[in-house]
């Protein structure tokens, strides 16, 4: 069985850095996707990083691109999202999902209905 669990959230100043892990246990294949997606209140869970497992290759959103960054980990045991410059629209409950045999193999979909597992979620608010 497949399980994420997320860690690292908190609270913290505008302009601040944070670094989030998911911890993964149970993936027993080789081609996927790692993807962190965030769920502002009132808003949809969006897409806003992923990577590719079998290559490395990560992909972000314009909105944070300079800004957030993945660190080299094993895929199969822990990815962490790093999230530098921090502003207080990045407020939002964060989630690492799997999107396993990417169709047409776009690991950077950023479609949550391509994600077959997904952590429960952790809470990360910017604020001063």
């Amino acid at each position: 069985e497949v399980q994420l669990v997320e860690s690292g959230g908190g609270v913290v100043q505008p302009g601040g850095s944070l670094r989030l892990s998911c911890a993964i246990s149970g993936v027993t294949f080789d081609d996927y996707a790692i993807g962190w997606f965030r769920q502002r209140p009132g808003k949809e869970r969006n897409g806003i990083a992923s990577m590719s497992a079998p290559d490395g290759r990560r992909y972000f959103v314009d909105s944070v691109r300079d800004r957030f960054s993945i660190p080299t980990s094993d895929p199969k045991k822990m990815v962490y999202l790093q999230m530098d410059y921090l502003i207080p629209e990045d407020t939002a409950v964060y989630y690492c999902g799997i999107n396993r045999d990417p169709l047409w193999g776009d690991y950077a979909s950023f479609d949550r209905n391509d994600y077959d597992y997904w952590g429960q979620g952790i809470q990360v608010t910017v604020s001063s």
